[in-house]
Parts: C-alpha cells; structure tokens; sequence
C-alpha cells in the first residue's frame, strides 16, 4: 500500500450533472433501516476478491560496496548470498477464465506470484499486464480449469460525494477482511502517486495489504482499486485512495485483448495548470481549466487546430478543473472515435474535435548499455512520440532517453533517472541509441555528459 504523506488539496468538482443520480439515494427513515446488514452484499462480491502474493529474489548486498573506494580497492565478491523478499497484496477478478486485476507496486520485480482465493485455494499466477503509469497489472491465473467468480465494473462517474461503499481485502496479511465507509471526496488530483491522478477519496478504513483490493458500491459492483493511503502512522487514518473503475476497465480491456501494454489516446499536447495569476489575465472567475503550453505537430491536437494558449474547459460535456482531470477523461476514451474538446480562444468558446488514436511509436530500438561507463546498466531508447506522451516529455526534444536502470545498475549508483533525456558525452552529440553505445564503448578517465532532466539542461563531469 503506497502512503501519501502530503496534505491534499481540496478539488472543486461539478454540481450540475450529479443532481439527477442524488434522486437515486435514499436517506434511511428509521432506525430499523440502519440495522439493515451489508451481508448479502458481501457474501455476493466477496469471492471475487483474492489475495496476492509476491515474491522475487534479491542479493544480501553489503553496503561496503556502494563505497566507490572499497570497490576500486576490495573488488566486487563474485557471489553474494540471495534472498528471497515477499509483498503481499490483495486482488479482484474481473473475468471468470481467472484474470485478476491489482496494483503494479504489489508485483513489480516479482519473480513468483500467488493468488489465493477466498476459499483459501492457491494457484500460481503469471503477469499478463503492467501499468507503472496507472498502478495497476492485470495477472492470469495458471492452467484455470474452472469459471471463478467476478465482480462487474460500475460507472464510477455516477459515483457521489456521500455513497456507501465497501472496501475488500487483505491487510496487514491478517486475511481477507471488509470494512465499510463513504465515498470521501471525487476526482482528487493532488495525491502524486501515478500519472493518471483522479482518484476516489473514501474513509472506510483501509491498510498496507489492502493494495488492489476492490471498492464496492451496495450494488455490489466495483467502483474502484484501492491503492494508496493518507497516514502519519502507516495505518488507516481515514483518507484512502482508489482508481476508479472506468480506468481500470481500460487496462483490463488491453489484457483481454492480448496486449502486453496499455494502449490509449493520444492528444500531442502538453499541458499545464491555470495559476490564479493566469486566471485574472484570462478575465476567469476562477482558476480552472488545462492550459494549452506546447502542441506537437502532426499531432491529433495539431490536426484538430489546438492551438498554444487555448483553454481547455470540457470532454464531451464533461467540465475540466485542470490538465490531471483532462489526462484522465481523455485516456479513459475509447481508441477508434473522436472526442470533442471545448476550449475558450481569445475569451470566446469553441469545439475541437480530436480523433482517438494511439501514439506513433517507431524506431524507438531500446538497448541496455553495457560497455564499461557512467551509463552501464541503463536501459535506453530514441525519443518518439509514444514514449515521450508515456514519460511526459518534450517530444521536440532530440536524444535518447533513460527508460529504466535496474537497482544495482552502475548508472543508477552515479545518479541517472529514468527519463533522463541525454544530448551530449564527451563533445558527442547523442541523436540515436547507437551513438550512445558507440560513446560509452571509448575508455575515458574523465566523463562530461549534458542532460535533460525536468525541463533543465544540466552538464555534468563523472570519474571513469
């Protein structure tokens, strides 16, 4: 369970389109209504809800060898101890031929995965799906030879401030447990965990295990993940976080349909926040909205006739307070379509209309660096625009950036960051992943190596 120690900030979401779904709700009248008992619903969702275990190798490694002088000196012992290191987690099905949904960070690195179900049977399972940028992994249960139960996705946009709702999982690794509470708060957008940050708010309590465990509705369908918590302690405090269904139906809709990643839409624009500065320039009552800041060409945005400095208000009827609530709206989109985009250009109002299409993602030709450099252990790909829209880069930018660094990664230990984007080594421009390979592959006492880290150009000079 991730623990977001940050104060969240509170997020204005619209009246307008709820006020008809309230109708739905009934408040109870007596006292007798409050006894009513969540068993039936539970006793229908909870066999669908499962626990996850991870497990993957690691090496018992001696801090000693993070010291760069006991390493030129002492050298690095050829073999070292391992160990095994387990998570555990929780986990829901969604398709009855044994595919389960739950959080990237319960299985990430996993070597082994188990899942265990409700009536205590354990089957091995294999990842199907990952998704760092939602949290979330679609796994399959291993040689499934029976129909398991599952839960169905509810539209989590019918979801209101105030609705009961049940939470299922395995904290702590105590066993399968189910708390209940409300739905906290809509769309928070402040909470820094994934990408895609619009997330149920909901206070049944909810604790490290309970990661990919389900959020029901008293339909008994899922409104949601749970992923993350609020906590000074590390328990439950009464804030926790959940994906809502309608982006986890999408990733699991790439699994199904045999896909090893996600495919989404992609706009070819980046955006950014509107400040209250922005706001008063702009003549708004209020700062909302995403901000056009950079339009790449050839782009569905380009094609449409996005333009820098338009505003984006809405998707398809549906208000924008800000550019995470758009990411979120206009991901959720089925790929194939169009959207139609509202925007306010010079103070007045005008409709964009987008074609839903993924990224074009050509000559990415990733590679792990090998030679003996800075740079060992990175594994690094040519700038396009799929991976740029996946990392959150400048897709004018021209180089090659770090995709990922295993832990124990000499370029980790010198500090690379995945998304590093690297332009320069040694007076060579780096256009191409074949140029960095071609410079690492020169013996060099000294390294200087310019790069792109969050927007800056930095230039730095490592030891050989």
């Amino acid at each position: 369970m991730i623990v977001v120690r940050a104060l969240i900030a509170l997020t204005v979401s619209s009246v307008l389109a709820t006020s008809a779904l309230a109708q739905d709700r009934a408040v109870p009248a007596s006292p007798t209504q409050l006894r009513l008992s969540y068993a039936p619903i539970v006793q229908r969702v909870q066999p669908a809800v499962v626990n996850v275990y991870a497990a993957k190798i690691v090496q018992n490694r001696n801090p000693l060898l993070d010291d760069p002088v006991f390493r030129r000196f002492f050298g690095v012992p050829g073999n070292q101890p391992e160990q095994m290191q387990r998570s555990l987690g929780s986990g829901v099905m969604v398709d009855s031929s044994g595919l389960v949904v739950t959080n990237n960070h319960v299985i990430e690195g996993a070597d082994q995965v188990k899942v265990s179900l409700a009536d205590k049977r354990e089957f091995e399972a294999e990842i199907v799906l990952k998704d760092s940028r939602t949290d979330l992994a679609v796994l399959r249960i291993k040689d499934a030879k029976e129909k398991f139960p599952v839960l169905e996705f509810s539209n989590s946009d019918d979801a209101l401030v105030g609705d009961v709702v049940i939470a299922i999982g395995n904290p702590f690794g105590v066993g399968q447990t189910v708390t209940h509470g409300i739905i906290s708060a809509l769309a928070r957008t402040q909470v820094g965990i994934t990408d895609y940050q619009f997330f149920i708010q909901t206070d049944a309590a909810i604790n490290p295990g309970n990661s990919g465990g389900a959020l029901v509705d008293m339909t008994g369908k899922l409104v949601g993940v749970n992923t993350a918590i609020f906590s000074r302690s590390g328990g439950s405090q009464g804030i926790g976080f959940a994906i809502p269904a309608n982006m986890v139906r999408v990733v699991v809709a790439s699994a199904k349909g045999g896909g090893s990643a996600v495919k989404r839409p992609w706009l070819g624009a980046r955006l950014q926040a509107v400040t209250p500065e922005i706001a008063e320039t702009l003549g708004l009552q209020r700062p909302t909205g995403a901000l056009v800041a950079n339009v790449t060409p050839g782009s569905p945005a380009s094609k449409a006739g996005l333009k820098l400095s338009d505003l984006i208000v809405a998707i398809d009827g549906q208000a924008i307070d800000d550019p995470n609530a758009f990411d979120y709206r206009f991901a959720t989109r089925p790929l194939g379509g169009t959207a139609q985009v509202d925007v306010v250009r010079g103070g007045k109002p005008l409709k964009l209309t987008i074609a839903l299409e993924t990224a074009p993602d050509t000559g990415r030709d990733e590679i792990v660096i090998k030679s003996r450099s800075p740079f060992q252990g990175a594994k690094v790909a040519n700038i396009s625009p799929a991976l740029a829209d996946e990392l959150k880069l400048d897709s004018s930018v021209e180089g090659v950036v770090v995709t990922d660094l295993a832990d124990n990664a000499p370029a980790a230990g010198v500090g690379f960051r995945k998304g590093d984007i690297i332009l320069e080594v040694n007076g060579q421009k780096i256009a191409r992943t074949g140029d960095l390979e071609k410079a690492t592959r020169e013996t060099s006492r000294l390294w200087r190596i310019t790069v792109v880290r969050g927007g800056q150009q930095l230039s730095v000079v490592l030891g050989g």
